[in-house]
């Protein structure tokens, strides 16, 4: 019985052979993730949690946790961690300042990804595995156990696809989201899918809460297979249709996540191209600079992308620059790759600054 892995139904259905209380059941799921208590017998001498259910936890139940490697912070304030899990692999994660008011964490969800974007270091190192529920949260677990401020959002942003990890990334963001989980806002959840339209369709027809943001980073379908290898299997019409009907089914703006690529994809064909291929969809359009440290892309110097905003005009539609920092530190969009950058190198906090 791994309690970092267990939605509220799943630990009632779990618990059930002693006869808990609904009160009794809350009480556990909210020593695990809302109070991080950090054993099971911290967990079963929590208050309201009856000796049945504490004896059961105790010959049962589990609470595994993932290694930190290390930890770097850049100048602008991202900090990344590195995670080594005991069913093997690593991960990494970031920690994202936003203002002085909170953070917001970029989560992994595969060790690795089979996608193989070209401008992204993480699909470079290919597919290895999906990750457990539990290991997803326990990456936001132990970054807000040492942060100075509250978590209060998370983007599954970071290694691998979250859509071919269906199942588990659902479930981590629900307990997220959860109010005696996490309890942090579904609104504040974000998948980024580079575009897995059948798993798009079926989250629609669940109708979670969470917020997709779907990477296009071209509307020229032979432009972005030259970029994004799921075109080939995904084509871009197929793709647009599965954003009008997340789009139409929500009543929102669908939020497209546009790399920019200098010399490739922003000129005025470019965004005549996405004023066509959404026409009749309400959209938003995130611009990231594309971030290769291999050097094959380059990000587009001021005068081209003010250039290519003002093409943009077009779409009327919100446009925003989105910021991708920790660049020194490998934690900007596309360069998590288990990887030695610079940045500094922060020591191990001790126990008693850490937040539960």
């Amino acid at each position: 019985m791994n309690l970092k892995q267990l939605s509220l139904p799943e630990l009632e259905a779990a618990l059930a052979p002693a006869q808990p209380s609904a009160t009794a059941v809350r009480k556990v799921f909210a020593g695990v993730f809302a109070h991080a208590r950090p054993t099971v017998d911290a967990v079963a001498l929590a208050p309201q949690v009856p000796r049945r259910v504490a004896d059961l936890l105790r010959a049962q139940a589990q609470m595994p946790s993932l290694k930190i490697v290390e930890r770097r912070q850049a100048e602008d304030g991202f900090v990344k961690y590195l995670f080594e899990s005991p069913l093997g692999g690593r991960i990494e994660a970031v920690r994202i300042p936003i203002f002085e008011e909170k953070y917001v964490v970029c989560v992994s969800s595969q060790v690795g990804c089979a996608l193989a974007c070209d401008f992204c270091m993480t699909g470079k190192l290919g597919f290895q595995r999906n990750l457990q529920t539990w290991e997803i949260l326990d990456q936001v677990m132990q970054v807000r156990a040492e942060a100075d401020r509250r978590v209060g959002g998370v983007v599954f942003m970071g290694m691998g696809e979250p859509l071919l990890n269906y199942k588990e990334t659902i479930r981590a963001a629900q307990i997220l989201s959860h109010p005696a989980g996490f309890s942090i806002s579904g609104t504040a959840i974000t998948f980024s899918t580079a575009g897995h339209v059948p798993a798009i369709r079926r989250y629609t027809k669940e109708g979670h809460p969470f917020r997709l943001a779907f990477s296009v980073t071209s509307a020229i379908p032979e432009k972005r297979a030259k970029v994004l290898p799921i075109e080939k299997t995904h084509p871009l019409p197929e793709l647009i249709q599965a954003i009008r009907e997340y789009s139409e089914a929500r009543r929102e703006r669908a939020m497209i996540a546009y790399v920019a690529i200098q010399g490739f994809n922003l000129g005025r064909e470019d965004a005549e191209a996405l004023k066509a291929a959404f026409e009749g969809i309400p959209i938003k359009v995130d611009l990231i600079d594309v971030t290769d440290p291999t050097g094959k892309y380059l990000p587009p110097s001021a005068e081209e992308l003010s250039a290519f905003r003002d093409h943009l005009q077009i779409l009327k539609a919100p446009i925003a620059r989105r910021y991708s920092g920790g660049k020194e530190i490998g934690a900007a969009c596309g360069t998590l790759a288990a990887s030695q950058y610079g940045g500094t190198v922060l020591p191990t906090p001790a126990a008693s600054s850490r937040q539960a």
